[in-house]
């Protein structure tokens, strides 16, 4: 596998997909994004066959959002788009681990990464 972009035809992708098990609400495997460079965890989100398929054939990170029941590409409209360069399955075929070539923060708030404050943070936020 090329280690700059994963890309694969929509005929292998759909195989790969098959052997997956979108076990999780609304049908999804759990998708853990991390950096391909540093190996920080990006973000966590769900990706339906879909949206799965759509990162395999694309090279970009695509996701399945629970709350507004849709795929979405993750840089859409920041422009902080998630470049495919791995994915790792887990030994249940039920969860995957997408490393990203990141071009821009990835988290809503700007932060680079979801995972930017610890647990006691969390305790002094206002509610």
């Amino acid at each position: 596998m090329d280690k700059e972009i994963v890309i694969f035809s929509r005929e292998r992708a759909e195989e790969i997909v098959n052997k997956l098990r979108f076990r999780y609400e609304q049908n999804t495997v759990i998708a853990v994004v991390q950096d391909i460079d540093t190996k920080d965890v990006l973000m966590v989100g769900h990706m339906n066959r879909e949206a799965l398929i759509k990162t395999l054939t694309t090279g970009y990170l695509h996701l399945w959002s629970i709350s507004r029941n849709k795929i979405w590409l993750k840089g859409e409209t920041s422009g902080n788009y998630q470049i495919v360069v791995d994915i790792k399955v887990d030994c249940d075929k039920d969860a995957i681990v997408v490393l990203v070539r990141s071009l821009g923060p990835i988290c809503h708030t700007g932060n680079r990464t979801c995972f930017y404050r610890n647990i006691a943070d969390v305790v002094a936020e206002p509610s």
